[in-house]
């Protein structure tokens, strides 16, 4: 597919359209809208506790989104934990594209023992639900952003292994690779150089599906208080934070969970988009 065809594609899907909007905005917003707050997201001012939202009345200057429990202003520590729900979403589903892709073209190229470990291996994580697995981990190592990241990563990666696991095990027996099998070269070379140029479009797909999960995922955690450490905020720990609040301070949990909400509904809308344009068998 050329690059000219690509972009028709891409402006003619609402889905990805959408989601890619939604998602540049909320990745603007959380690395740069910090910058024209002077609010400190982690410094408690009790004198400043409970303040309803002001919106835009006094500017920036004002507690837009009002303040929490401690004094502390909504806003910046929303953009605050944006940044951290995205920085680990990313970062976990690189890793566990990286880990997916390379186990997944070992086992379907090798087949055999090989294929029957790694499979094993998924059905072992598969067995076990994505959030219980993550909390026993958490409740182990301990709340920290690094382990957060670890455990999605170990818990994300089977779905793309075995969807690339299946294409390589097509893809090999294609007259392409049977041809560089007859000319000499070698099975590393033909997994990387041949086969997995061919399997991109799956990794991509999934990858960008599986980012919304992630982010949800981490805020489910942070809302035990086994993700991001308090007191740095994260959206799932504003939410456990204020529930309590919700007759008196509605904002408090309101603000968190629209932003998680409408977060995770544009990744799925960007993923559910690339999907749509990489498939040349869809029509848009």
């Amino acid at each position: 597919m050329n690059r000219k065809i690509l972009l028709k594609r891409m402006l003619r899907s609402k889905f990805f359209m959408t989601g890619l909007i939604c998602v540049v905005f909320v990745v603007i917003s959380c690395c740069f809208g910090p910058l024209m707050l002077k609010w400190d997201p982690v410094a408690t001012e009790l004198g400043d506790r409970f303040l309803a939202p002001e919106g835009l009345q006094n500017g920036f200057a004002g507690h837009i989104f009002g303040t929490d429990q401690m004094g502390r202003d909504v806003l910046i520590r929303l953009l605050i934990g944006g940044r951290y729900s995205l920085r680990v979403a990313v970062i976990s589903v690189l890793l566990q594209t990286l880990i997916a892709m390379i186990l997944g073209i070992v086992s379907g190229y090798f087949g055999k023992w090989v294929d029957a470990v790694i499979m094993r291996a998924c059905d072992a994580v598969m067995a076990v639900p994505s959030l219980i697995l993550a909390i026993s981990v958490m409740a182990v190592l301990g709340p920290s952003e690094i382990n957060l990241i670890i455990v999605l990563t170990v818990s994300g990666w089977v779905q793309l292994c075995k969807v690339t696991r299946n294409s390589v095990m097509i893809l090999k027996r294609q007259e392409f690779v049977l041809a560089s099998k007859a000319l000499g070269a070698g099975g590393w070379h033909i997994m990387f150089s041949q086969i997995f140029p061919n399997t991109i479009t799956n990794m991509v797909i999934i990858s960008s599906q599986r980012t919304g999960v992630t982010i949800l995922l981490e805020s489910a955690l942070s809302f035990l208080n086994l993700g991001i450490p308090i007191p740095a905020p994260s959206w799932g720990n504003m939410i456990s934070s204020g529930r309590q609040y919700l007759a008196t301070q509605p904002w408090l949990i309101m603000a968190p969970g629209i932003a998680l909400m409408l977060t995770v509904l544009a990744f799925n809308f960007l993923g559910d988009g690339v999907r749509d344009v990489l498939d040349t068998k869809r029509k848009i």
